[in-house]
């Protein structure tokens, strides 16, 4: 059985931003991981961090990222894949204390590229046919960090499709902004028609993410269906022939 792995930065990105391609591999008969890298639960949080769960409805005490697993754990079961979450935590908990910092250069001060790189490496280690990971569209520090590592431990011949950032690829104030553009665009496009019922399905079970990023499921349908059921790539090494255009 051929195995993709799905390196995710935030519990719901992967889903987004190919969701459709991941549910089409896992009813073809592919296992599919998708394996996130900023998930830690941290207890009391404060400042900017506080700030980001409050403006989704949740009060301090809530554990927030335990209800973003779980809403991970069933994206990933509606998608056909299984989730994996590394203990690493969010941008608000290293120090960048506002969202103009979420989506500016990384911090000097900023040291999880080591364990994340680390923990990448272990997981690439284990020889999948198949990577997907984020292109950075939008610039947003933890997906710019996930794609320093991967660049830092992939080996040379693995192959990868690099997914379009959404909803970041269809913001205009997020879409030009393409930090690795020269490395993407080095590599062909691949479209992949997926499969859109399944791409809705899981991004709805993302339910503390809706209103804040869509409005509510209403708009978060008529973002997909805006962008269709094509989802866009920028491929690396010898992509395996079954993965469907």
């Amino acid at each position: 059985m051929p195995r993709a792995l799905a390196l995710s930065p935030h519990l719901d990105d992967a889903a987004f931003s190919c969701g459709g391609t991941l549910a089409k591999l896992a009813g073809a008969g592919w296992d599919v991981t998708v394996a996130t890298a900023f998930t830690r639960s941290v207890p009391d949080p404060q400042g900017f961090a506080l700030d980001c769960q409050l403006d989704k409805g949740l009060p301090p005490e809530v554990d927030y990222m335990a209800i973003r697993r779980a809403e991970d754990a069933e994206a990933c079961a509606r998608l056909g894949a299984r989730p994996l979450w590394l203990d690493l935590p969010e941008a608000p908990h290293r120090g960048y204390a506002d969202a103009a910092a979420l989506f500016g250069p990384p911090h000097e001060t900023d040291a999880i590229l080591a364990p994340l790189s680390r923990a990448l490496a272990a997981l690439m280690a284990e020889s999948p046919d198949l990577l997907l990971a984020p292109q950075a569209v939008g610039g947003h520090v933890d997906h710019v960090r996930l794609v320093e590592a991967i660049q830092a431990v992939m080996p040379a011949r693995m192959p990868m499709l690099w997914w379009t950032d959404f909803p970041y690829a269809a913001r205009p104030q997020h879409e030009t902004v393409r930090p690795f553009a020269a490395a993407m665009e080095a590599g062909p496009e691949r479209a992949i028609v997926g499969d859109a019922a399944a791409r809705f399905a899981a991004c709805a079970a993302y339910a503390t993410q809706l209103g804040f990023q869509f409005g509510g499921e209403d708009g978060l349908r008529h973002a997909l269906d805006a962008t269709g059921p094509i989802e866009r790539f920028r491929e690396r090494g010898a992509v395996p022939p079954q993965v469907a255009a």
